[in-house]
């Protein structure tokens, strides 16, 4: 458990921010210039605060009361940059191991072995860094992190500096370091997707001060009215089909299938999907004949005005999620949609991201 309370006051900005962060991943989310990345470096050691207490499970690392301060190098905290930040005249095993040295042999818990493997790098070790392709630095840069056994693991938008293509690489290898790795991660990020699919918690931050700690369905819900950063819903289905000859998967959700890209599996927690409130479309009446393979049941349950000339509409689906569909108020006032009316919703499979779906292979494992 990792316990963070500082104060800290800037020219134009004042951070004061107060949470826990436990097992799992821990997702700091929120607009640019709300904090984030300023917590992770308090925590790590490279920013001073004006006050503050940083608890790592047992071990204070911060307490201005008593006059602590922890250096950097003896906080047992890992850091994960936007960038690799490699040394570049070192290869890549010892890159891997120059952490190593900061932590005394007696308390190495995490094996050079499991790193290698988990993170699909052993083909590389030989390489210099200059022969690495940007996901393949920043797995080797995970790779160095966790090799210094630390009691708490720091991403910084780890994949906000690569394509597309890159990220469907590095996800997989975070949830797979997430799961057999027992060590707590706090992970900044701006994309929704991508909280909804490694967080287990979200903490968002707005302005410097928490707003809201919850499950990632409930924190990226709640983004619309501010306009600043889109609705995302987060749905869990239970089981999965492949329908190979279609390169896609059948999720069934008690609202009805959702037709996902690719090939998914399912974890214990489920398949979750994040779907962004601008790929939903609301239908009444019968199911329509349409080219869009994902529609379900669900009610009407708020609307909510939003930035014009949209309103936020909230659809409570059969099995309890909770969707939201960003709508025009044109078309609000056309349908005459009210609270408690039922509506069919429509998600187009090309609108969803490999990004946000837990548990998507996107081939990313077996690429070099």
């Amino acid at each position: 458990m990792m316990r963070f309370a500082a104060r800290l006051t800037r020219p134009g900005f004042i951070l004061d921010a107060d949470f826990e962060a436990g097992e799992g991943i821990t997702a700091l989310f929120g607009p640019s210039g709300s904090g984030k990345s300023t917590i992770l470096r308090i925590i790590a050691g490279l920013q001073q605060v004006d006050s503050g207490k940083i608890q790592l499970g047992e071990h204070a690392v911060l307490d201005t009361t008593r006059g602590l301060c922890t250096p950097p190098h003896r906080r047992r905290v890992g850091f994960v940059f936007q960038e690799a930040q490699l040394l570049p005249h070192l290869r890549v095993s010892a890159n891997l191991t120059y952490g190593r040295w900061f932590t005394p042999r007696d308390e190495r818990r995490i094996a050079f072995d499991a790193v290698v493997e988990v993170l699909g790098i052993g083909h590389l070790l030989a390489r210099p860094v200059s022969a690495l392709s940007g996901g393949e630095k920043q797995r080797v840069a995970i790779g160095r992190a966790l090799l210094t056994s630390p009691h708490l693991l720091l991403m910084d938008e780890p994949l906000a500096s690569l394509d597309h293509a890159r990220k469907q690489e590095i996800l997989p290898f975070i949830e797979r370091l997430r799961d057999e790795f027992a060590i707590p991660i706090l992970y900044v990020s701006h994309a929704a997707e991508e909280v909804a699919r490694l967080a287990s918690r979200v903490v968002r931050l707005e302005a410097g001060r928490v707003t809201g700690i919850g499950a990632p369905g409930e924190l990226l819900a709640g983004q619309g009215s501010e306009g600043r950063i889109e609705p995302v819903s987060v749905l869990v289905g239970q089981s999965a089909a492949p329908i190979p000859s279609y390169a896609a998967t059948r999720v069934e959700h008690p609202a009805g299938a959702i037709i996902l890209p690719g090939a998914v599996t399912v974890s214990t927690s489920g398949i979750r999907v994040a779907i962004r409130a601008s790929q939903v479309t609301l239908v009444l009446g019968e199911v329509p004949r349409t080219s869009v393979r994902t529609v379900l049941e669900g009610e009407i349950e708020t609307i909510e005005p939003a930035h014009q000339p949209f309103v936020l509409v909230g659809v409570r689906l059969k099995g309890g999620d909770r969707l939201f569909a960003s709508i025009t108020q044109m078309a609000l006032d056309d349908l005459a949609l009210t609270t408690g009316m039922a509506v069919l919703a429509l998600v187009k499979t090309a609108s969803l991201d490999e990004t946000g779906i837990q548990g998507h292979h996107a081939g990313a494992a077996g690429r070099a």
